[in-house]
């Protein structure tokens, strides 16, 4: 269908750094190897995704396209653009992750990352977070953020 169209239309950009270029991600063929490639895809991302939105979240402009969404507490936000805007006006950020857990998806160029963790926000104490991303790939080694979903956990 339409969702279909939109995974496999092909981007030109590499949307990971070149760290990532050799994944086998899209070669794999035994149930084992698809998920041990796709938790070193998810650590490499994590660690960036982080990293930059922690210290400019800018950077992460280039990991979303105009088909990504991101649902943050309960808003919808669509593109680049309204995405790194919405990161940006959390204000200054602080990332703590406690655990990350990741599966291949429905197809072997799409992997779901789960990342609970610590979020300290303008210097306050950190609050509880969850997070959830669907990563396509575009090529061997490039991926992009197809959605995220961001919430606080409040009184767990």
């Amino acid at each position: 269908g339409d969702l279909d169209n939109r995974i496999a239309k092909p981007l030109n950009q590499t949307l990971l750094d070149s760290s990532l270029d050799n994944n086998p991600l899209c070669k794999q063929t035994t149930n084992t190897s698809t998920i041990m490639a796709a938790e070193e895809v998810a650590k490499a991302f994590v660690a960036h995704f982080y990293q930059c939105f922690d210290s400019d979240p800018n950077q992460l402009a280039n990991l979303f396209t105009g088909e990504s969404m991101m649902t943050f507490e309960g808003q919808q936000f669509q593109g680049p653009q309204a995405i790194v805007d919405k990161l940006k006006g959390v204000g200054k950020v602080s990332h703590q992750i406690k655990s990350t857990d990741v599966q291949p998806s429905s197809n072997a160029s799409a992997i779901l990352i789960f990342v609970t963790g610590g979020i300290s926000i303008d210097g306050g104490n950190p609050l509880h977070y969850c997070e959830m991303f669907q990563l396509v790939s575009t090529g061997p080694g490039a991926y992009y953020v197809h959605n995220c979903i961001f919430r606080l956990n409040y009184g767990l």
